[in-house]
C-alpha cells in the first residue's frame, strides 16, 4: 500500500519518473508495474543500482529490511534515499546506524509523513504564536486496526519493531520537531487489548499492541503525551493534537483515510485548526482543505506529495534533508523506550539507554 502511494505521488512531481523497481512480491509486482509503466521491473537492490539513469532511491520495504538495505546501498552506490520509517527495530541494532550516518556521503531523509499534513504543518507553523510557548502537548490517534500486509509480517513486533515502533514513531517525530530539542524521559503503559488476539503466523501468535499511553517529558520542560488506540475507526476524526501554553491552546483535527469513510455519511470531515486564546477568549476555527488530486493519491491528507516535493528540491539542488538519520533514529527510540517502560513498569531515562543517539 505505500510503495503505491508512493508511486502515485511521485507520478505528481514535475520532471520526476521512477526508473527500477525491485519488488519480490508477485501480486504486488503487477500493481507496481501499472502504476509506474515505464519503469524497469528488476530482481534486487543491485538491480536497481545498477540503472544508470536513477539518481535517487525510494525505500518502501517491510520495517525490519530497512537498515540491511541502507547498507547495502551504502557498499555499492550511495545515492540520495528517501527511507520510510522506521530506521531499525532492534535495539542492538543502533551501532549500525551509527556507522552509517557517520559514513554515508549522500543526503538520507527519512519518511515523516504527519509533519507534511496541512493540518498539521499549520499547527507546528502557528503553536508558539497562539500558545505563547508551549508547555503541554498531546497527540491522539484513534484509527483503525493495522491493515493486512504482504506475508503478514506487520502482525509481529520482532519484524515491525513493536507498535509504538511502526506506527508511534511518526508522533515521536512530531513530539520532538514541536519541542526544539531532545527528549530526557518516557513512561508509558501499553498492550494487546482488542486486535489479532487469535492470529498465529508461522507458529507464532500476534503480539502486535492496539492501545497505549506514553508521556514524554523533554529537556525544555515541555510534557507531551499520546493516546493511542486501534480499534476506535468510528470516530470523526483520527488524529487530534493540541499544544498548549500560558497564552492560549491550538489544536488540529485530522480526518483519515477518505476510502474509509462511510459513504451514506456524505462528504468526509474536513481537516481543522482551532485557535483558543485565553484573552480574549473565544476559539477561532479555520478549515484546512486538502488538494482533492493529493487525498487521492494516498491515505495521509497530501503529505506524501510534499515530502517528496522537498525531497525532489534536495536531489536536483542539494542541501540538507528535512528529516535527518538523527530525527528518524531518535523517533524509533522513544518508541523503544516507551515499549520497554510499559512491560517494565518504569520510567526510562534516555540520557542512559544504548539505543539513542548520540551526539
Amino acid at each position: 500500500m505505500m510503495g503505491q502511494e508512493h508511486l502515485r505521488n511521485i507520478a505528481l512531481i514535475p520532471g520526476a519518473r521512477v526508473g527500477a523497481i525491485f519488488e519480490p512480491d508477485a501480486a504486488m509486482r503487477v500493481a507496481a508495474s501499472g502504476l509506474a509503466p515505464g519503469a524497469v521491473m528488476v530482481d534486487s537492490l543491485a538491480e536497481v543500482l545498477a540503472v544508470a539513469e536513477v539518481n535517487c532511491l525510494l525505500i518502501a520495504s517491510p520495517n525490519f529490511l530497512h537498515l540491511a538495505q541502507l547498507e547495502e546501498i551504502a557498499a555499492i552506490r550511495a545515492l540520495p534515499i528517501l527511507v520510510e520509517k522506521p530506521l531499525f527495530t532492534d535495539p542492538a541494532d543502533a551501532p549500525r546506524l551509527a556507522a552509517l550516518r557517520a559514513a554515508y556521503p549522500a543526503p538520507i531523509w527519512v519518511a515523516m509523513e504527519y509533519r507534511y499534513m496541512p493540518p498539521v504543518a499549520h499547527l507546528i507553523a502557528q503553536a508558539q504564536a497562539a500558545t505563547g510557548g508551549i508547555r503541554m502537548l498531546t497527540i491522539r490517534e484513534h484509527r483503525f486496526p493495522f491493515l493486512e500486509k504482504v506475508g503478514d509480517w506487520n502482525r509481529l513486533s520482532q519484524k515491525t519493531g513493536g507498535t509504538l515502533v511502526e506506527k508511534c514513531c511518526h508522533f515521536f517525530d512530531l513530539m520532538r520537531l514541536i519541542a526544539g530539542c531532545d527528549p530526557v524521559r518516557v513512561m508509558a503503559s501499553g498492550g494487546q487489548s482488542v486486535n489479532h488476539l487469535d492470529e498465529v503466523y508461522d507458529g507464532q501468535p500476534s503480539d502486535i499492541w492496539d492501545n497505549a499511553y506514553v508521556i514524554v517529558d523533554f529537556e525544555n520542560g515541555l510534557r507531551a503525551m499520546l493516546e493511542l488506540c486501534m480499534f476506535a475507526e468510528g470516530a470523526r476524526y483520527q488524529e487530534e493534537i493540541s499544544a498548549v501554553g500560558p497564552a492560549g491552546k491550538i489544536e488540529c483535527l485530522v480526518p483519515g483515510p477518505g476510502r474509509f469513510w462511510p459513504a451514506h455519511l456524505g462528504d468526509a470531515p474536513v481537516p481543522q485548526v482551532i485557535v483558543s486564546p485565553r484573552d480574549p477568549k473565544g476559539p477561532v476555527v479555520l478549515d484546512v482543505p486538502v488538494d482533492p488530486a493529493l487525498l487521492a493519491a494516498g491515505d495521509h491528507n497530501g503529505s506524501t506529495f510534499y515530502q517528496h516535493q522537498g525531497f525532489a528540491r534536495v536531489v536536483r539542488d542539494g542541501g540538507a534533508t528535512q528529516v535527518s538519520l538523527r530525527d528518524g533514529w531518535w523517533a524509533v527510540a522513544i518508541g523503544m523506550a516507551a515499549q520497554q517502560s510499559a512491560i517494565s513498569g518504569q520510567a526510562i531515562d534516555l540520557t542512559r539507554v544504548d539505543y539513542a543517539p548520540k551526539g
